[in-house]
């Protein structure tokens, strides 16, 4: 009997450490040189950088179309830490190539949760993660107070490839020119 609990303690023992995230590593002060979207930046002798347990709307580059609030996400994040040192947290090993982390600013901002709390991005975790309850009550906060996405619909422009009738078009300069500086008729003299 005590070989079964003994057993059954090492199973869930293990269960349970499998279960805990990586271990978290930070770096040292790192410069943000640009914002590529409103989860993803280019740091300084690291690289691109996307932003660990959220996914912000997509930015469109060319022809496509913005996804809503894709720009304001990517504005926000500008404010935040363009041309401002900032430190990594990281989770385990970089995969693929791909760097995923945490951001904080020098003052103690944590940016993921930042952009979460006003609604310009979401929780997106497949994995458990050290920070992820730091990141549901942000989004959970977002949705309480109905914050960027969470809130109403946002304006979406009318297709500039489509041709606007008559009607809904703007008047033109000729009717707005103020009557004394209109031509006068010529009339004729006899």
């Amino acid at each position: 009997m005590q070989i079964l609990i003994a057993m059954a303690l090492t199973a869930v023992a293990a269960i349970e450490t499998s279960a805990l995230p990586a271990r978290v590593t930070r770096s040292a002060p790192l410069l943000v040189r640009s914002v590529v979207d409103g989860d993803t930046i280019d740091v300084a002798t690291v690289g691109r950088v996307r932003l660990l347990g959220i996914d912000a709307p997509e930015v469109g580059h060319g022809v496509d179309t913005s996804a809503p609030f894709g720009r304001e996400a990517r504005e926000r994040l500008t404010q935040l830490v363009l041309h401002r040192w900032v430190r990594l947290e990281q989770e385990g090993a970089a995969r693929d190539s791909r760097h995923l982390a945490y951001v904080l600013t020098e003052d103690g901002v944590f940016v993921n949760a930042a952009l979460v709390r006003d609604g310009l991005a979401r929780v997106s975790a497949r994995a458990p993660l050290t920070r992820l309850q730091e990141l549901q009550r942000a989004e959970a906060d977002a949705q309480a107070f109905r914050r960027g996405m969470w809130g109403s619909a946002p304006r979406i422009p009318a297709p500039s490839y489509t041709r606007r009738s008559k009607a809904s078009r703007p008047p033109t300069s000729r009717t707005t020119t103020p009557a004394s500086k209109r031509r006068k008729p010529r009339t004729k003299k006899p």
